[in-house]
């Protein structure tokens, strides 16, 4: 399948949430186009970031390249990368490259979003969203990126909780913003929000190293509670309409 680049201006607006019918995004061996050009740049921008953090780790991980989304099909055609030229490319957000990425949003029997505070020896310091990460190779299946395994995977590494106990709503979501896209999907868990932030709380003091610090639990959309990246006030305000309506129902 031969994707052509990335046209942003067939996407929806930045901030729409709209529903996702199927995700494909296609791996491709060769390097991705922008790493080639700018891999001077990302290795100088890389000293300076294990100068400031050095507990960041280059691994490898798919950073997308032609992006499509068209009657809420997701098409992309993607390479694997250092995690280096991703950051480069976040500071940049040059037109040649996209960030396609998966998270769940857990929500507790009482109605909160379950939602994780990275770790200060991250590339996201004190930063609040749902557990997830960047699709890496082993999310890799037959040359497409599988991205319910990839959020299986974050989500169970994060806070040990296995997407298998929830019940996951019908569908996917996007949001688009400023180059990335963030894929998400509603799942419902039988335990209270006091229950699941003390199972997340032990399985991180168990950790040797863990990625976060805590899990939160958020109770509104409120933009402020917390230091949150600016796709997520968005996707609070779409969730917490849902759960009043659903309470209301």
């Amino acid at each position: 399948m031969t994707l052509p680049e990335t046209d942003q201006a067939q996407w929806p607006l930045d901030g729409t949430i709209f529903p996702v019918a199927e995700i494909y995004i296609e791996v491709s061996p060769e390097p991705h186009p922008f790493h080639l050009a700018e891999a001077e740049r990302a290795r100088e921008s890389w000293g300076r970031e294990i100068a400031a953090n050095p507990h960041l780790f280059d691994g490898r991980m798919v950073l997308q390249r032609s992006v499509r989304i068209t009657d809420g099909r997701i098409s992309a055609r993607a390479h694997i990368v250092p995690y280096s030229t991703f950051l480069w490319w976040r500071k940049t957000r040059a037109a040649g490259a996209s960030h396609i990425f998966g998270m769940p949003m857990l929500v507790s029997s009482d109605g909160a979003l379950i939602a994780i505070r990275m770790g200060a020896h991250t590339a996201n310091p004190g930063r609040v969203y749902s557990p997830g990460g960047s699709l890496e190779p082993e999310d890799i299946i037959d040359g497409r990126c599988d991205v319910a395994r990839n959020i299986a995977r974050e989500v169970m590494e994060e806070t040990g909780i296995s997407l298998s106990e929830a019940i996951a709503e019908p569908g996917w979501h996007a949001i688009r913003m400023d180059g990335t896209l963030t894929v998400f999907r509603v799942f419902r868990l039988a335990a209270t929000a006091e229950e699941i932030l003390a199972r997340v709380a032990a399985h991180v003091a168990a950790d040797p190293h863990p990625e976060i610090d805590e899990a939160v639990a958020i109770r509104g959309p409120e933009p402020a509670a917390h230091n949150y990246p600016e796709f997520i006030p968005p996707i609070l305000e779409w969730l917490f309409a849902r759960v009043r309506g659903q309470q209301t129902a």
